[in-house]
């Protein structure tokens, strides 16, 4: 039988060699192809970038070849390139989607297939469902036309997709004055294709940007996994302070997701990066409009919306659901518990490289270090304190567990009363100190998590361990 190909929180994932073979790319773009040909894609196109994964330039090729053998020109990236600048070329070259080849923070050993629509976002999950249902059974399903025919018929044509990204970031926020600052800035790329672009875009100025973990390394030595958060972190951690940096930023594997580390060391975590982003678009650029958050992250945004009279809205996880929530009620900022961040006037995607820009202007504008920072937001929402367990899960006990978790009706969470049950994706405790703990099954990798936020720092891992025990793994 053919291995099934799902699309979880952001796209299709699996081990290289494994699941994750040739024959299955092509399967997966034929599936794709199916659909956007229906939308424009013989006519407009489409977009294929990859990042710096093992082999992803060859998977990215392959994916290439069954969009052109089903008709559809390609502009395939020339070199690996991050998320979210080959999501904005589809903006700029007015294109029917995407496909990029990436799986993002995952380990090494793994590789991914996302797709992008016309508006640079996540597909719906009902897109993703019309995808998964049009993908062959094998690959003498996926039709292909060799790349060197391709390339001579014009089907297929390379291009750097950096020139546009960069002409429109300015747009966005105003580089000069950071240049200007005299910031001592180190930035991990986490091995990713992040590598090189703070500098590039900082560059020129009395701002440094000096790089850890830069460059090509498909096993990502000296971290887990490229993920922006701890213990991948570490190094940064130690750095920033022994070299007298004013922050520390990281992105990951294919620098859609934003880390922060302040000068002392101390990692920003990303609720607080989430709320800080927030505020700086609310109080510093003096935007209004509605902010999208998924279930998994602050309740300091539902504080910040009733302070400066903004809606909130709450969606499910992973940005398949806040894309979507953003262009039906132009928001003005979206994001989501792992990192990523995506705002008005650029595009309903994740951006690591913005954000971490919006981050040092945040500092300068203030005139603020980034502990100060914190310290001003908790002066304003009260101190939140966040901290998440992965668990490894075996996928085929999820039923058996999810009727175990929903048995439970737990009245206190290490002593703070349990108010209400929300089931919009897992399991959320709102609990009486305007605090919450989170049990979910990761849409991307056979982990559970179990996530708290609340206003008793001494509670925290107390929570999170009920919340393994309810999960029948404490």
């Amino acid at each position: 039988m053919a291995q099934e190909i799902k699309f979880g929180t952001d796209g299709w994932r699996g081990v290289i060699a494994e699941d994750y073979t040739f024959e299955n790319v092509r399967r997966a773009a034929q599936g794709t192809a199916h659909y956007f040909l229906k939308h424009g894609a013989s006519e407009r196109g489409m977009v294929i970038g990859y990042d710096n994964r093992f082999g992803s330039e060859r998977f990215a090729l392959a994916a290439a070849e069954v969009l052109a053998g089903n008709g559809i020109p390609v502009w395939l990236a020339e070199t690996g390139t991050p998320t979210p600048v080959i999501s904005y070329a589809i903006l700029a070259n007015k294109t029917a989607g995407a496909i990029n080849i990436t799986a993002s923070h995952n380990p090494g050993s793994d590789n991914g297939f996302k797709v992008r629509n016309e508006f640079a976002g996540a597909v719906d999950p009902k897109v993703l469902l019309e995808i998964e249902a049009a993908i062959p059974p094998s690959g003498e399903g996926a039709k292909r036309l060799a790349s060197d025919a391709a390339f001579k018929q014009g089907l297929i044509k390379k291009f750097d997709a950096s020139t546009a990204y960069l002409t429109h970031l300015v747009d966005m926020v105003d580089v000069e004055p950071i240049k200007r600052a005299g910031l001592k800035v180190v930035h991990d790329p986490m091995w990713g294709v992040g590598s090189g672009w703070l500098k590039r875009i900082l560059d020129g100025g009395a701002t440094s940007v000096t790089e850890i973990h830069s460059g090509r390394n498909p096993i990502f030595p000296d971290m887990k996994r490229p993920e922006p958060i701890p213990p991948n972190t570490a190094r940064l951690q130690e750095t920033v302070p022994a070299v007298g940096a004013d922050a520390g930023c990281l992105t990951d594997g294919d620098a859609d997701r934003v880390g922060f580390v302040a000068e002392n060391g101390r990692f920003v975590n990303q609720l607080e990066v989430f709320a800080l982003l927030a505020y700086y678009l609310l109080e510093v650029r003096g935007w209004r409009g509605p902010i999208v958050k998924t279930i998994s992250t602050t309740s300091m945004l539902n504080k910040l919306g009733k302070l400066y009279d903004v809606p909130v809205y709450e969606t499910g996880v992973g940005f398949k659901y806040i894309a979507p929530k953003m262009l039906e009620v132009d928001a003005m900022i979206g994001g989501e518990e792992s990192g990523g961040f995506a705002v008005r006037g650029h595009m309903p995607e994740r951006d690591g490289i913005l954000c971490s820009l919006f981050l040092l202007d945040l500092m300068m504008k203030l005139g603020k270090t980034p502990t100060q920072l914190i310290d001003h937001l908790f002066s304003i929402m009260g101190a939140h304190y966040y901290d998440r367990i992965d668990t490894p899960f075996p996928p085929e006990r999820n039923a058996e567990v999810r009727a175990r978790i929903a048995s439970e009706k737990p009245s206190q969470l290490a002593g703070i009363k349990v108010l209400s049950i929300n089931t919009l994706d897992g399991f959320r405790y709102e609990m009486q100190d305007g605090g919450w703990m989170l049990i979910r099954f990761s849409g991307t990798e056979p982990i559970i998590r179990v996530y708290t936020e609340t206003t008793h720092g001494d509670k925290v891992q107390a929570i999170l361990q009920e919340g393994l025990k309810l999960a029948g793994l404490g």
